[in-house]
């Protein structure tokens, strides 16, 4: 009896172990592999948990804008990696490269990105 109990308490532990691990999302099939460049304003930098997050204004070129939003990676990493809440000001100029949804919507993943000033953030090569 002690046997089949133990094994059913390890089954319960790893189905709910498993369950954990799925819970964060993966974009694999969701993210294009190759990097793609915007230029515009920065409306909003979200540095929170769980991901952080970058708004861009971007002109469309019909006179209008266009939102990116741009998903980086947690606060405490991105600490580790020298970076904090005022990396990234509303109102400055950045190229900001991302690899974008499939679906082709403004959005994607931060890679890097250029200031107006020449500073770089992340990786740009």
């Amino acid at each position: 009896m002690k046997k089949h109990f133990f094994i059913l308490s390890v089954s319960v532990l790893i189905g709910i172990i498993g369950q954990s691990a799925m819970a964060h999302h993966s974009t694999v099939g969701q993210i294009e592999e190759f990097s793609v460049e915007i230029e515009g304003v920065v409306k909003e930098f979200q540095f929170k948990n769980p991901h952080s997050w970058i708004q861009v204004m971007v002109a469309d070129g019909n006179g209008g804008e266009t939102e990116w939003s741009v998903e980086w990676l947690i606060p405490n990493i991105l600490m580790r990696q020298g970076y904090n809440p005022s990396t990234f000001q509303i109102g400055e100029v950045v190229r900001v490269k991302l690899r974008q949804h499939v679906s082709g919507s403004p959005m994607g993943e931060f890679d890097g990105a250029l200031k107006a000033d020449g500073a770089v953030v992340g990786r740009w090569e």
